[in-house]
């Protein structure tokens, strides 16, 4: 993001800044909300919550005033006669984010995959570049959205400050540098339980301001497993394992713990170009570097990097959807992405029964009570067949029983066929995989 201040300082200054549209005023919505409030050369013009209240607060905790400064709108049209008048819009209606005259880019910050496609959709076919603060929707239909923006000569963007945007960083930088990366990857501040749900996790979400099912998804693996399956998506790395090791250790462990089984240095992979989270090292990101050559080993070795083969650069922090303005910055300036899916459909975030399922009942999704999310390689889910997760709604229903742990299948499932995800993946895999 070098340089970027000195772009949005010079929109400012010219009165041109960057318009952009916000679905979702949850706790990452309304904080990206107050940032790009804080920011030169931007403004958060349309905010959208289904709770017309989330939207208002989102602007009041940004310092502005009903009346004065913000008003609600229904429609595009009112939206459009609010912007041209000087006023920011609230609105429940998402369509406000992808259509208003003004905008120059949409931000979808739901985390609800449904959402996400008819957002992005919108937003790519009304010539809006589109930021998904959404990975659910991004490592199921991502590759199809990348390319319809690509048509539409627009930028289609996972977001900075989110893990696989801040891993991306690390990578874009020792790529660019020429050295060997072995692996990539991310912290995570708690352990794993696999049979949480809404309700055993509502207090926690109370004391935090954050919905029991966001928490939910957090501690019971499967935003860590989406994470990293946009991880993979992006460069081409993959699992070692299904649903990766999930070993424990601290930063200064991780060129020995992450090294293969065969060096003999007490590694545990198998393989190298493999995506991995630790227990230990959060709210970080991390990649394993290497270099053949003895110079380039020696300097490092001098710079404190460590003895080698295998050097950690380590990320201590990402700051989520505070970050997420400067990938619309990039957007709108430069014309390029934070990460999106280069390397097509390597990886899947599969479908795992989270208790025992019978043929009839009905799913629910992510951060739910039926089901949760695993890492997968995107060849042994079509093995498999597995379901992508990202397709599993209320509407889907059991047509067979799956005990609890058992990967859901297609075949165990009748679909949500009227579902925009359902029917961008049909074409996602007829077209492109």
């Amino acid at each position: 993001m070098v340089g970027m201040n000195y772009k949005l300082t010079e929109l400012e200054k010219a009165g041109k800044p960057i318009y952009a549209g916000i679905v979702g005023a949850g706790q990452m919505g309304r904080g990206m909300v107050s940032q790009m409030m804080s920011m030169k050369g931007m403004r958060p013009a349309v905010v959208v919550d289904v709770a017309l209240d989330n939207a208002k607060n989102a602007y009041r905790e940004a310092g502005l005033s009903e009346g004065r400064d913000f008003a609600p709108a229904e429609t595009v049209e009112e939206g459009n006669r609010l912007l041209e008048a000087g006023k920011f819009v609230v609105t429940a209606n998402n369509e406000l984010a992808t259509k208003c005259a003004v905008l120059h880019c949409s931000v979808d910050a739901t985390g609800v995959p449904e959402v996400g496609a008819k957002v992005a959709l919108d937003a790519i076919n009304h010539k809006k570049h589109i930021v998904m603060l959404n990975v659910e929707t991004d490592v199921c239909i991502g590759h199809i959205l990348y390319k319809l923006a690509n048509n539409a000569g627009v930028i289609y963007s996972g977001s900075a400050g989110d893990e696989p945007g801040a891993v991306m960083e690390l990578y874009d930088f020792a790529d660019a540098l020429g050295f060997e990366v072995r692996v990539i990857g991310k912290g995570k501040n708690n352990v794993i339980d696999y049979d949480c749900t809404p309700e055993t996790v509502a207090e926690e979400a109370k004391r935090k301001g954050a919905s029991a099912k966001m928490i939910c998804a957090f501690k019971d693996g499967t935003k860590t497993m989406v994470e990293m399956t946009a991880m993979a998506n992006a460069t081409g790395f993959l699992p070692d394992v299904m649903g990766a090791h999930g070993a424990s250790g601290q930063v200064k462990d991780l060129p020995d713990l992450l090294s293969l089984k065969s060096e003999g240095r007490g590694g545990i992979l198998s393989s190298y170009r493999t995506v991995e989270y630790i227990n230990g090292v959060a709210p970080g990101v991390f990649i394993i570097i290497a270099s053949k050559l003895p110079d380039i080993n020696h300097e490092l070795a001098y710079l404190s990097m460590g003895n080698g083969p295998n050097y950690v650069l380590y990320r201590p922090y990402h700051l989520t959807s505070l970050e997420t303005p400067l990938t619309v910055a990039k957007a709108c300036i430069d014309g390029v992405p934070s990460i999106v899916p280069r390397a097509g459909l390597v990886a899947e975030t599969g479908t795992v029964a989270k208790r025992d399922l019978k043929a009839g009942e009905h799913l629910d999704g992510i951060g739910g009570f039926t089901i949760r999310g695993t890492f997968i390689s995107a060849q042994a889910a079509k093995e498999k067949n597995v379901l992508p997760m990202g397709l599993a709604d209320k509407h889907t229903v059991m047509l067979k029983d799956v005990k609890k742990g058992g990967l859901i299948t297609y075949a165990d499932v009748g679909l949500n066929e009227n579902a925009l995800m359902v029917q961008l993946r049909k074409l996602q895999d007829a077209l492109f995989v």
